[in-house]
Parts: structure tokens; C-alpha cells; sequence
């Protein structure tokens, strides 16, 4: 017997049982991103290798060791893309929409990177961007973590995480600290990790993020970069927290939160929860300015946030109450050559006049029994009951699956009505 062929490892199936989950919160989150302002914009999946190496830059672990990397037929060199802020950003430049304009983006869909798999980190994940573009002021920097409070509430969740805050500064700022940084390490460089070793020359900051706990009193004692900003990026911070003081929002200040790319400029946070092991980072955002001209565009003023879906929904499962939506409403059962025929008629008439209505009919034959247990594990609220006598008549039956109430026998226009009320949130 042939072995089956199975999925890429880090590569997820989803599920007919896991994807009202996967729907209700997507439905939440358009809700509100719409309520906020914000346009959709797709983005394509490949792009040229050139634009994650200019904007994440080439020494860095996801260039190096996690893209999905290939040459196509014409010798391009082509990447699955790990990440969508430098695909909007490109996509905003090649199209003129940052030339005087100000613009609320968001895209959704899968990111690749070639990492190992665990609980909540994937070869594909599922992620959902947001990007701002042409506002400088520290209005729109509180206005995403205002949203994402928002969507947190809207999905039961927002007693599960925490934000934390830090501000990275300007480039001029961070290249001090980034000195000071490297000489404090040096000086205790018995005492780096074989990673932080290797980012002390190339990603500094990126070892006060280390989760390697015999790391944690050394990161804990190295200088703070707050101590070295200047009075406009104080302001900017300090405006952000008065705002969200203003609002009820809380937060941590986290002077060990950074992102390690040169284009991150003032304002990060990150949303955390303790619900999760050690992939804590349900969300994470910041200001990137710098990368606008890094990708060779007039300066502006740019500041968005990512989140893994797959994490989101392992969050969500802590939660698990939620108002899902059923695959079918009702389920036609059809015995006899005549009904099955009858039948398909009497469904497309009931879905003309109830478009809402998911109505499932039963194909391939089988017995009046069959048909029933297929009906009653459908988790419809009703079996629409269809034989040879009744399609004669032009009535069908119809039998409450869920509550214990008799059978009624229904004219299509009772069955309209009656069904109608019923559903009548959804129906038209």
C-alpha cells in the first residue's frame, strides 16, 4: 500500500470543526477595523528577495536562516514573504499613495518563514497587518493600541494580556545607546549566550530581549535607552501615555522591549499574555519611518502592528463560549424518486425567498433513517421531511431536531414563513 502523502511540517490543515472559530474572529476584526477607518488592501504572497533584504535587513535571522527563497524560470530571485509591512510599503510606493496622503491600511493571509515548528510559531501562520502612513503626531501611535484594546474586549479576552511600551528613540539617539550598549556587554562577554554573542556585533539591542534566564540580571543591569533620548522623543512618549491614562488603558513601561531593526523609531509595544508558555506576544507594533526611505521613498512618518492569528485563536480557546455560527440551518431529508426531484426545486425556492438561510439537502439516497442521523449530526435546528405522498400534495414535514415539539406539515409558503421567523436575524 502507497504511503499517503501528509502536509509540510509547520504547514497546518484547518479543519470544517475549527473554522467557525478561524471566522467568527475575522468577523470581528473587520468589524472593527471598519469602525476605526481602516481599508483593506491584498498584497501579493511572492515578492523579490531584494525587498525583505532592504528592509529587514541582511543580517538578520529571518534573512539569513527562515525565508522560503527561490529563483523562478527567468532567474529572479523570488520569497515567500515572512512578514507584510515591507510588501504594503512597496505596494504604497509603486502606487503614489504616500505623496501628500494619509492612509489606515490592513491586510490579512499567510507569512512564511522556515523555523522550527512549536505551539503557536509556524512555517505558514496566518497574519493580520496594520499600517498607518503620513501622520506624524503621537495621536495615531494611541490610536492602534486604543483599537487593539477594542478588539480585545469584542473577543473576551482583554483580562488575558498586558501592553507594554517602550520608545526606541531616533536613529541618532539609539546610535549612542547602541554604543554604550555594545561596551557594557563587552565588558561581561564571559557572560553572553552564544546568540547574544553573535548580536553583539550585529543586533545589540536584540540581547535585552533574550528569554534565556541565565541572561536575565545581566540584561536587567545594562544601561536603559530611555536615559538617553532627547526631548522630542520624550514628548512623543509621554504624550502616548497621557493619552492612554486619559482612556483607562493600562500598561508596563518595558525599557527591554525593542525590535532591532534601524527603520523602528520611537514608539513599540507589544500585547503579552501569560496564557500561552513561552510564545507570549500576542501582538506587536511600532513607529518605522526610517523604512520608507530605506526603500527609496521621501521621507514620511509610518507606524503600524502585526498579530499571529493562530496564537489569537489559542488565546480565544481559553475563553471557548463564543456565539459561533452553525455550518447548516436545516437539513432535507428525501425518500422516493419523486421527492428527490421535488425536492430540489422546493429548496431553491425556500433560498430565493430566505437567502440567509443555509440550507442543507441530503444527495446520494439512502433510507429514511440515514438521512435523519445525518440530519441530527448536521446540527441543524430542523429536518425539512420530503417523501413521494407529501411532494404529491406540495407540502413537506418539518421536525424540530434540538427542542421536542410534533411534527408540522408546512405549504411551501408556510414553510417560508415559519422558517423566516425563526431565523429572521438572519434571514431575509
Amino acid at each position: 500500500m502507497a504511503n499517503n502523502i501528509q502536509a509540510i511540517r509547520g504547514m497546518h490543515d484547518v479543519l470544517p470543526e475549527q473554522t467557525p472559530l478561524w471566522q467568527y474572529a475575522e468577523q470581528v476584526i473587520r468589524e472593527v477595523l471598519g469602525a476605526y477607518g481602516y481599508s483593506e488592501i491584498r498584497l501579493p504572497i511572492v515578492e523579490k528577495t531584494e525587498l525583505f533584504k532592504r528592509s529587514i535587513g541582511e543580517v538578520t535571522d529571518i534573512v539569513e536562516k527562515e525565508m522560503y527563497t527561490f529563483e523562478d524560470r527567468n532567474g529572479d530571485s523570488l520569497t515567500l514573504r515572512p512578514e507584510g509591512t515591507a510588501g504594503c510599503l512597496r505596494a504604497c510606493l509603486e502606487h503614489g499613495l504616500l505623496n501628500g496622503q494619509v492612509h489606515r491600511l490592513w491586510y490579512y493571509g499567510p507569512m512564511y518563514r522556515h523555523e522550527r515548528p512549536q505551539k503557536g510559531r509556524y512555517r505558514q501562520f496566518i497574519q493580520l497587518g496594520v499600517e498607518t502612513y503620513g501622520m506624524a503626531g503621537p495621536d495615531i501611535d494611541a490610536e492602534l493600541i486604543v483599537l487593539m484594546d477594542r478588539l480585545w474586549k469584542r473577543l473576551a479576552i482583554r483580562d488575558k494580556v498586558k501592553l507594554q511600551l517602550n520608545s526606541l528613540g531616533t536613529v541618532a539617539e539609539r546610535q549612542v545607546y547602541r554604543e554604550r550598549l555594545v561596551a557594557y556587554f563587552q565588558d561581561h562577554a564571559a557572560q553572553l549566550d552564544e546568540d547574544s554573542q553573535r548580536r553583539l556585533l550585529t543586533n545589540p539591542l536584540r540581547i535585552l530581549d533574550t528569554k534565556n534566564p541565565a541572561m536575565a540580571e545581566l540584561v536587567a543591569n545594562a544601561p536603559a535607552l530611555m536615559d538617553y533620548l532627547g526631548a522630542d522623543s520624550l514628548q512623543h512618549f509621554q504624550s502616548i501615555t497621557a493619552l492612554l491614562d486619559d482612556l483607562g488603558i493600562g500598561y508596563e513601561i518595558n525599557q527591554r522591549l525593542v525590535r532591532g531593526l534601524d527603520y523602528y523609531g520611537k514608539t513599540v509595544f507589544e500585547w503579552v499574555t501569560d496564557e500561552l508558555g513561552s510564545q507570549g506576544t500576542v501582538c506587536a507594533g511600532g513607529r518605522y519611518d526610517g523604512l520608507i526611505e530605506q526603500l527609496g521613498g521621501k521621507a514620511n512618518h509610518a507606524v503600524g502592528f502585526a498579530m499571529g492569528i493562530e496564537r489569537l485563536l489559542a488565546l480565544m480557546e481559553t475563553v471557548g463560549d463564543y456565539p459561533l455560527a452553525k455550518p447548516v440551518d436545516v437539513f432535507m431529508i428525501r425518500v422516493g424518486e419523486t421527492a428527490e426531484k421535488v425536492g430540489l426545486r422546493f429548496a431553491e425556492q425556500l433560498r430565493d425567498a430566505l437567502p440567509a438561510l443555509k440550507l442543507q439537502v441530503n444527495c446520494g439516497g439512502g433510507s429514511f433513517k440515514s438521512q435523519f442521523k445525518k440530519a441530527d449530526k448536521s446540527h441543524a435546528d430542523f429536518a425539512l421531511i420530503l417523501g413521494d405522498d407529501e411532494a404529491a400534495q406540495g407540502v413537506i414535514g418539518c421536525k424540530s431536531l434540538r427542542i421536542e415539539a410534533p411534527q408540522q406539515t408546512l405549504s411551501l409558503e408556510q414553510a417560508i414563513a415559519f422558517l423566516g421567523e425563526h431565523f429572521q436575524n438572519r434571514a431575509v
